[in-house]
């Protein structure tokens, strides 16, 4: 699921063209690899969130090659933080290795969208499940993350007036996310974090009809209220609808 890590260009007068420029510590004293490391990271996940980007909203599209140099060019930044990127994408799911070298945008199959759909539908029951547990726990103080949740929810319906179709899919996207940080169980946003990728793929690549939505504001209403099983079964009824939805979307399923 909302993906722009923060940027340190310009840190130490080095732009988004120089990421590896010198630094230093103190005046004449070179940084070390452990200084350095850091600044590293953060170049490493923003390459990591651009291409992420490029993928879901398409400008990579399904199947391409992706050249570590090109990418590299492309996001104005030297091959070491792209290439991490590019590795950590693999572990994603959204991009595979190619036999002999590079990597390609994944293509996603019927069996991958079924497989995804399997994974994550109990994840998402059980994340509305806790978040209502919570918000009940909490009564009669109203946790922050509920508020969160209403502003995606808000944001969505936005957008879709707007017929701003990438941006939709964004809010989607937190909307789901907002509940697993509601729930309160790092272990399980953990493990939704590695479906999050391929699940913004999915979601930008199928028609998102208007009943859909509505039961977004289903789940909200169920959640806010603290009504467990209600946000539970709102749940799965949102999601096995929306396996429907991609199937029939992606592969012509009647």
């Amino acid at each position: 699921m909302a993906y722009v890590a923060g940027s340190s260009a310009g840190r130490n007068g080095a732009g988004p063209g120089d990421p590896g420029g010198a630094r230093t510590t103190a005046p004449g004293r070179p940084a070390s690899d452990a200084d350095a490391r850091p600044e590293r990271t953060s170049l490493s996940a923003r390459a990591r969130d651009a291409v992420r980007q490029r993928i879901v909203d398409r400008s990579y599209p399904q199947g391409a090659r992706l050249v570590e140099r090109e990418v590299a060019e492309e996001l104005r930044m030297s091959r070491v933080p792209v290439r991490e990127a590019l590795r950590a994408l693999v572990g994603e799911g959204l991009l595979e290795l190619l036999p002999h070298s590079g990597v390609r945008v994944r293509r996603l199959e019927r069996a991958d969208v079924e497989h995804l759909y399997e994974v994550w539908e109990p994840l998402a029951v059980q994340a509305s499940r806790l978040a209502a547990r919570r918000v009940a726990g909490s009564a009669p103080v109203e946790p922050p993350g509920v508020t969160t949740l209403r502003a995606s929810l808000d944001r969505a319906e936005e957008a879709a007036s707007d017929d701003e179709g990438t941006r939709e899919v964004a809010a989607h996207t937190a909307f789901h996310e907002d509940i697993v940080a509601l729930s309160g169980n790092p272990m399980l946003a953990r493990t939704m974090e590695q479906l999050s990728g391929q699940l913004q793929l999915l979601f930008g690549m199928r028609e998102e009809p208007q009943h859909m939505r509505a039961q977004h504001a289903v789940m909200f209403r169920h959640i806010a209220a603290g009504d467990e099983e209600s946000a539970a079964a709102s749940t799965l009824l949102h999601v096995r609808d929306s396996r429907a939805v991609a199937l029939r979307s992606l592969f012509d399923d009647a």
